[in-house]
């Protein structure tokens, strides 16, 4: 069920989306070779709480933890623990707020120390991917109009786009209706409406786009194991066009 926002309500996610923004920039201060996703996890909640929030993600559908972390390989859903980012890796991470009755979800990747030409390359790529996208929220155009958009991009600058994880509507529910794939055919699919709400997420593969599920039921790593890259934002739709609420 598609569940419209009024002005107000989009005012009260601006809140929740900002904080998620804001701790990808705290982090970010921390993104060196050497310390590990569990230490960014903990910086995470820590300042999520300090700004009157509660972290998404945690115990949600049992996840663990309070943010994502994923290794080059790893698409989305990497688990926060022991293990120490390298020099050259290719981090993304996932953040997810509530407070006051709403939530908001923002992604970015990040590169650690000096990274390879192909991992800038997709990384760029990636979030120029989303600008894309973001340019086609328009009122009255079609949801496939977005996807469209995001996977014309990736794939003529030569990255396949995944087909098994898609953006999604939020509110006071992490998921909502409508589903946003990364690709699909200009012209079809859900007519955009004022108050829509959902998350934009290309998730972008240097090779196959095919991807599966690790043992540990979360992390999803591409097939191939070749390197993949993700960004998101939460964006409403006000007075006929996009507005993004995780930007700062």
């Amino acid at each position: 069920m598609l569940i419209l926002k009024t002005k107000a309500e989009i005012e009260q996610m601006k809140v929740s989306s900002r904080i998620a923004a804001e701790v990808l920039k705290r982090i970010e201060k921390e993104i060196f070779p050497g310390i590990t996703t569990g230490e960014l996890d903990r910086i995470a909640e820590a300042f999520i709480k300090e700004r009157g929030g509660q972290p998404s993600f945690k115990g949600y559908r049992g996840y663990p933890a309070s943010i994502c972390t994923s290794l080059n390989e790893e698409v989305v859903h990497g688990i926060p623990g022991l293990r120490k980012l390298q020099e050259g890796d290719l981090l993304k991470v996932d953040v997810g707020v509530f407070k006051e009755g709403f939530h908001g979800d923002v992604t970015e990747t990040y590169a650690v120390g000096k990274i390879s030409l192909e991992a800038e390359k997709i990384k760029e790529v990636t979030k120029k991917a989303l600008c894309a996208g973001i340019d086609r929220v328009i009122e009255g155009s079609r949801i496939g109009d977005i996807s469209n958009a995001v996977q014309q991009y990736a794939e003529v600058n030569g990255f396949t786009v995944v087909r098994d994880f898609t953006g999604h509507g939020i509110g006071r529910n992490l998921h909502e209706d409508p589903q946003v794939t990364n690709f699909g055919k200009a012209g079809t699919g859900l007519r955009l409406k004022e108050g829509m709400v959902f998350c934009l997420e290309p998730m972008l593969n240097a090779g196959s786009a095919e991807v599966e599920i690790l043992n540990d039921r979360w992390t999803v790593v591409t097939k191939d194991r070749k390197l993949s890259a993700h960004f998101e934002h939460t964006i409403a739709i006000v007075d006929g066009k996009a507005e993004v609420l995780s930007r700062l």
